[in-house]
């Protein structure tokens, strides 16, 4: 029987290749509008679950890769905005809350 593929994916903190499972998914929802055709501030959130659409970027679930993505602005050239500093400050707070969940070993 054939071994299946396991899809790695680049870490944007510090670099490494690791299987995608290992990973959390920060995603920048696609571009909406407001009613007077104005463009809305960028939506970046982690996901997940890996479903979400828009943009991707990839991290481990180590605070210190988010650290250092941040440090060297390494999400914003992936999403190609500017991201606000409360974005930095709940994916922190999202990735220490989900860090603890599922490492029971």
């Amino acid at each position: 029987m054939r071994q299946r593929k396991i899809p790695m994916r680049m870490c944007t903190g510090c670099g490494e290749m690791k299987p995608k499972k290992e990973l959390v998914r920060v995603v920048k929802a696609p571009e909406q509008q407001d009613e007077g055709g104005k463009p809305l501030p960028p939506q970046i959130s982690l996901d997940i679950t890996g479903k979400m659409p828009g943009r991707g970027a990839y991290l481990c679930r180590n605070p210190e890769c988010l650290r250092l993505a941040r440090k060297g602005r390494r999400l914003e050239r992936a999403f190609s905005c500017k991201i606000p500093e409360e974005i930095y400050l709940r994916l922190e707070n999202e990735l220490a809350g989900q860090s603890g969940e599922g490492d029971h070993e």
